[in-house]
């Protein structure tokens, strides 16, 4: 006898869940492996260990959340702390590079809400160490990421730029070309994110030796990718859970 009985209706996936399902295939054919960390850093972490000096303005109030009464602890304003756990985790074991893994992840940042700013937001980062890593090799890899994920051909190119943890550091812009591109976006640049090659201290720091190895690596918000690939005008949407905006995906 056939089953007359109404189907189950099926959930939808929120667009920045289905973008980091997307980038870890992109990244895994690639190479990467997946990497996570802890939401509550510490400063070394978060800060030292990335060659943040003590009186860099990120370290002030209006930038960081702080923990109550916890001293020393932050909510994490960056995913690239995760960079200096793998790595410390992988030399304890005797695991000398190569590295590379992808780590997509929430972060903090004391920040006024509006249309394209939130206090709590997505980041992808990524963490390339090896004998031979370029910036070269840096923008083939996110030439083919930034294609597969946004639909069409990504151009990529670099502005000079300032980190504290990469030497040298840029940012970076993306043009999408091609018949498959979306019109919205084609033949535009588009600022996407910061990247640039390791400072040897941040590597030293980790266990790395600085003198044999070299890494690059490269920071983009999940959020404004999404919001980039499905038209959406407000950040605060993705983090509204109103299943209105969530059921449209």
């Amino acid at each position: 006898m056939a089953n007359t009985s109404t189907p189950e209706p099926q959930g939808h996936i929120h667009p920045i869940s289905s973008l980091i399902r997307e980038a870890n295939r992109i990244f895994y054919d690639m190479g990467f492996t997946f990497a996570e960390g802890p939401l509550i850093e510490d400063e070394w972490h978060n800060f030292d260990a990335l060659n943040v000096p003590k009186d860099h303005p990120a370290r002030d109030m209006q930038d960081t959340f702080f923990i109550k009464d916890e001293a020393g602890l932050v909510l994490r304003t960056h995913t690239s702390p995760v960079q200096i756990r793998y790595m410390e985790t992988q030399i304890k074991k005797g695991i000398q590079p190569p590295y590379r893994i992808i780590v997509p992840g929430k972060i903090f940042r004391n920040e006024a809400t509006d249309m394209t700013h939130e206090a709590e937001f997505f980041q992808i980062e990524g963490l390339v160490v090896e004998e031979a890593a370029t910036l070269s090799t840096l923008k083939g890899t996110l030439s083919k990421f930034l294609g597969e994920a946004m639909g069409g051909d990504a151009e990529v190119r670099f502005r000079p730029s300032f980190f504290p943890f990469t030497e040298p550091s840029i940012e970076v812009d993306m043009r999408l070309t091609g018949p498959a591109a979306p019109d919205k976006l084609r033949d535009k640049w588009i600022e996407m994110g910061g990247a640039g090659m390791i400072h040897p201290n941040v590597l030293a720091n980790a266990g790395v030796d600085a003198k044999k190895y070299q890494g690059f690596a490269f920071g983009m918000g999940l959020d404004r990718i999404a919001m980039l690939k499905w038209g959406i005008d407000d950040v605060r949407l993705m983090h509204s859970a109103d299943l209105r905006f969530i059921n449209q995906f």
